[in-house]
């Protein structure tokens, strides 16, 4: 059972590191704008990220599993660790990097160290939604911005009651915020274990079964919410505050349309839905959140004549989202060298 719990520890600090940094990308906006304070966000956030964990986690993970299946828990251990300290040392430079980069890296590097091939159609399939993600949120929040500002034009509340209904709709789009990112981005903290879970399905009090990737993902969820709560407000203050400079109604257009992405490449229903009606569906894959909302922020930077729009931040944003995939992989490759020699755990099957 130790032994269980030494390799999982890495799974779990991949999600303290997830909740540290990809919660800003949730609540940073409501926070920066001091909307909603920063106790109030990581309270909701850690609920609705273990719920969208436990209840609709499963549909991202499948896409990663295809791009490397690590066989060996030891093998499991090492990539997820690689991947969140990568995480970790970015969110040290409070910069909100993708969490779904740094898995991928790390798993192409396990890939390259077993001699296993990369899926070339799940890489793709994956690379090709960190393009398609910034722009499809820049799109929604650029749409939104007017049509909540005709909204506005049209109902006219008064001061005290717009900033009541404020609070509440960016309370709202961040529970739902938060169940997306759970729903999508568990995949990348334990989608690694899945081949190698050691849990069975629990039965709870005779009401409901969790299954063994339930449980997996409750253990990671778990760990996200602690992130949340003990090193996220610093990268909340670099999203809500420095790209844009928001008002609170276009910190509820942020995050709505970054939540709205993440609900899209994670739900199984929503794409069973589409496919029974012989509509083009989106691929069920971890996306990452950070592109999501940088991308919903640029679109109402750019409805708004883009005037303000902070591109040292940009840039500085974009190179960490560069520099993560590569850091993660020769991380991953280093430390699978050292686990298989030096510590002689079998990495790969």
């Amino acid at each position: 059972m130790f032994t269980l719990l030494l390799f999982l520890s890495s799974g779990l600090f991949l999600g303290w590191s997830l909740g540290a940094n990809d919660a800003a990308n949730v609540f940073g906006t409501a926070v920066g704008t001091k909307m909603i304070r920063f106790s109030t966000a990581a309270i909701i956030g850690s609920l609705f990220v273990i719920l969208g964990a436990v209840v609709s986690g499963a549909g991202a993970s499948h896409t990663l599993g295809k791009l490397g299946v690590v066989n060996a828990l030891p093998g499991s251990f090492t990539v997820a660790f690689s991947a969140g300290f990568t995480v970790f040392w970015m969110t040290r430079f409070k910069l909100p990097v993708s969490t779904s980069q740094a898995i991928v890296g790390a798993i192409i590097g396990w890939n390259f160290f077993s001699g296993k091939p990369t899926d070339v159609n799940s890489l793709y399939k994956i690379v090709s939604t960190w393009v398609i993600c910034p722009l499809l949120s820049a799109a929604f929040s650029f749409s939104l911005y007017f049509l909540v500002k005709l909204l506005l034009r049209k109902l006219s509340f008064h001061m005290i009651r717009m900033d009541a209904y404020t609070r509440l709709a960016l309370m709202l789009a961040g529970a739902f915020g938060a169940y997306s990112l759970g729903a999508n981005n568990i995949a990348n903290v334990m989608g690694v274990f899945i081949p190698v879970s050691p849990f069975g399905d629990v039965n709870v009090m005779n009401m409901f079964t969790l299954t063994g990737v339930q449980m997996l993902f409750l253990l990671g969820s778990l760990a996200i919410a602690v992130g949340i709560f003990t090193y996220s407000k610093k990268v909340m203050m670099t999203v809500g505050d420095s790209i844009f400079k928001l008002s609170p109604i276009t910190a509820f257009i942020v995050v709505l349309s970054s939540s709205l992405v993440l609900f899209l490449f994670a739900s199984q229903g929503l794409k069973d839905l589409l496919v029974s009606h012989n509509l083009p569906s989106f691929p069920l894959v971890p996306v990452s959140s950070s592109q999501a909302v940088v991308g919903a922020i640029l679109g109402v930077g750019i409805a708004k004549s883009g005037k303000n729009i902070n591109l040292r931040i940009i840039g500085k944003i974009s190179i960490g989202w560069i520099t993560t995939p590569v850091a993660a992989g020769i991380l991953a490759y280093i430390l699978l060298f050292i686990m298989q020699n030096l510590f002689l755990q079998e990495v790969f099957h």
